[in-house]
């Protein structure tokens, strides 16, 4: 992975796995179609006669934007994924994602309360994933979305061995 200017020095990332934009195309195509239909109401309701009033332009414009939008976000897709890793290091666990407003967050193992393994229906089609930890900070969303089943469940265990240990020292 690219070193970004946020990133601490000498760090190797893991990437989440290149199955992870499957799931996340599918959610953008899920959400863009349903964006689309809401979206194109007023221009069918515009040519059937029942709004006849309706401005033609705010009709056409309102689809018009949504695909444009939608566009755009599934250019970004597979960059936004192969942003995303993480980092496992003596004391805490970095995890980083973003493209535009990149975002480096630092989870020290003795703040973890306990570590959760997700799967949906996609991501147990293809393998994968998401694993989120919890702090004592309702504040931190600390979550890698992407990992292959088995990397989740041994990062779960470790992750969670680490944090009983860093606990049992205080």
């Amino acid at each position: 992975m690219r070193r970004e200017p946020i990133d601490p020095v000498g760090i190797e990332w893991t990437r989440v796995s290149p199955k992870y934009l499957k799931v996340r195309l599918a959610g953008w195509a899920i959400g863009s179609l349903v964006f689309l239909i809401v979206s194109s109401v007023p221009l069918v309701l515009l040519l059937t006669g029942v709004l006849p009033r309706f401005p033609v332009v705010l009709a056409w414009l309102l689809p018009a934007v949504v695909v444009l939008f939608a566009g755009w976000r599934g250019i970004l897709l597979p960059r936004q994924v192969r942003s995303i890793g993480y980092a496992e290091r003596n004391e805490d666990l970095l995890i980083r994602r973003g493209i535009f407003f990149q975002r480096t967050m630092v989870v020290p193992y003795g703040r973890m309360q306990y570590v959760d393994v997700a799967v949906g229906p996609i991501e147990r089609a293809l393998g994968l994933c998401t694993l989120k930890l919890h702090t004592a900070s309702p504040g931190t969303n600390a979550e890698i979305p992407g990992l292959p089943s088995s990397e989740g469940a041994r990062l779960r265990e470790q992750l969670s061995a680490r944090g009983e240990a860093k606990l049992a020292g205080l």
